[in-house]
């Protein structure tokens, strides 16, 4: 599972697609906490992620949305840069 960025104590991953499943998402992981995002919708689908860790996936997501979802399309991952 690439990752993707890394920041305040994030991790941002997203596996390769013929082991994940539709809709496009992405794992964010901090400490013992892992939230599942949809790519389209930004909202935490499944997961325990605190509501702090959240909101700065989210904002993060925002600044990097299109290029996201070219992530997961394409299969052609690289790192992002923080927040």
């Amino acid at each position: 599972m690439p990752e993707i960025s890394r920041f305040y104590g994030i991790i941002i991953k997203m596996f390769i697609k013929p082991r994940e499943h539709e809709p496009s998402h992405l794992h964010a992981l901090y400490g013992e906490y892992v939230g599942i995002f949809d790519l389209q919708t930004m909202n935490m689908t499944e997961g325990d992620l605190p509501g702090k860790a959240q909101e700065l996936v989210k904002e993060w997501m925002e600044n990097n949305q299109s290029e996201l979802l070219e992530m997961w399309d394409s299969q052609n991952f690289h790192k992002l840069p923080p927040l």
